[in-house]
């Protein structure tokens, strides 16, 4: 009589188990794609100033929301996946020439060059220099949807094709890119100078390119001659301190370092002969057993530590790290500079962040600019689930630049202005 009466209420506890379930699910959901985070505008760290008040007035983006495509765009990991995967939706194809400069040491750098599309808004001859991520080039689709762009506003870009990113551009020294060798960056900025001396550069660095571009323009004052301004986008600044972090599990970080740790190995192995080759002077210190190292490495810091600071002769990994981080380098830089990271960028540990935001306290050429959202190089906008083909980041490094330049200009004009009343008194 009992099971009778207990048997109508089975159904009733099937129904709440799976409510709890559905309501887990949903809970997950939630907290995984972080649809609670609020939007906002970026937190901005800078000395109060005629530059940072001009830049203020100048650049909307800085003081306006940013709003990521709703169901999916405050996942820093979607983002960063999405630009890791795909780059960039219904990206263009901008039309550019290559060019080719053979290094002292007989390797040979490459990178391309884009025309303007439009004139200057403020009708000067500026060229773009950019230097883009680890193991990229100009044929990413994330580069060539922000060099369109650029050149829609009329910018000459020329984008460094890191040392050996290329498939189908063949080593010709033993040697590749690595973290912060300013040499390739160098010679393509010479090259702009010469064939175009009436231009003036914006420098535009994204993630490890920033860490070059800044280590570039910090190394000798005359690297920031007829240099506007420097952009630097999700940047780590410190390789010796982010080395801790990237073993980290949290936000999943040991296993970006694997994925791009796997990444980096097929780049090197695609090489092997140029650098390892029984027929090339190789560097000293490295070994053939640095190869049968580099097939078991499971970490960026592994592969840097048996191969990549080789290429350079450093003595050990924490001299390779400190030597061509961007950190030691960044209160040399006078041009205005703007470093922009993402607060949920996965790669970028919030302890590397400390980095920027002291120096743009000292420094009243230095802006940082940390949005909440965007993952690393992610970025994306859109209304609720697809993004759009331009990037905030792409917005937001043009209209600096075109801030940096019309403030340029007010400054001649007032110079100009300046001189005739003193001529005439």
């Amino acid at each position: 009589m009992n099971a009778m009466l207990e048997t109508p209420e089975l159904p009733a506890v099937f129904d709440g188990v799976k409510l709890a379930a559905v309501a887990a699910v949903l809970y997950v959901i939630v907290r995984c794609l972080n649809l609670k985070s609020p939007t906002a505008p970026p937190d901005l760290y800078f000395q109060d100033s005629g530059l940072s008040r001009f830049l203020l007035k100048s650049c909307p983006l800085l003081t306006k929301e940013y709003i990521p495509p709703l169901i999916w765009g405050k996942s820093g990991h979607i983002q960063t996946a999405l630009y890791g995967k795909m780059g960039r939706v219904r990206s263009p194809h901008p039309y550019g020439h290559r060019k080719f400069i053979t290094m002292s040491d007989g390797a040979t750098s490459t990178f391309d060059l884009f025309e303007p599309l439009a004139e200057h808004c403020v009708g000067d001859d500026v060229t773009m220099v950019i230097c883009p991520g680890i193991a990229n080039h100009s044929e990413k689709q994330y580069i060539r949807t922000f060099v369109d762009y650029a050149q829609k506003n009329g910018y000459r870009c020329a984008v460094l094709n890191h040392l050996g990113a290329l498939p189908n551009i063949e080593l010709t020294s033993p040697r590749m890119f690595t973290y912060g060798c300013t040499w390739e960056f160098g010679a393509m900025v010479n090259y702009i100078k010469k064939t175009y001396p009436q231009t003036q550069l914006v420098v535009v660095g994204f993630s490890l390119g920033g860490n070059i571009v800044c280590k570039y323009l910090g190394e000798t004052q005359a690297n920031q001659e007829k240099v506007l301004c420097c952009v630097s986008v999700c940047q780590g600044y410190s390789a010796l301190r982010a080395q801790e972090t990237f073993m980290q599990w949290d936000q999943c970080r040991r296993f970006y370092n694997f994925l791009m740790a796997d990444n980096m190995k097929k780049i090197i192995l695609s090489h092997r002969q140029a650098l390892f080759g029984d027929h090339v002077k190789k560097p000293q210190s490295l070994e053939d057993t640095d190869l049968s190292r580099l097939y078991t490495a499971t970490s960026l810091m592994q592969i840097d530590d048996n191969v990549m600071r080789k290429f350079h002769g450093y003595n050990s990994l924490k001299e390779y790290y400190e030597e061509e981080s961007c950190m030691r380098y960044l209160h040399r830089i006078y041009v205005p500079l703007m470093l922009v990271n993402a607060a949920d960028d996965p790669l970028v540990h919030e302890s590397l962040l400390t980095i920027p935001k002291s120096l743009s306290e000292k420094r009243e050429n230095v802006m940082f600019v940390l949005p909440l959202h965007g993952g690393h190089l992610g970025f994306f906008e859109g209304s609720v689930l697809f993004p759009e083909p331009l990037t905030w980041m792409d917005k937001l490094v043009v209209e600096y630049a075109n801030a940096i330049c019309q403030w340029e200009r007010n400054k001649s004009q007032c110079s100009d202005t300046e001189q005739m009343e003193a001529e005439l008194e």
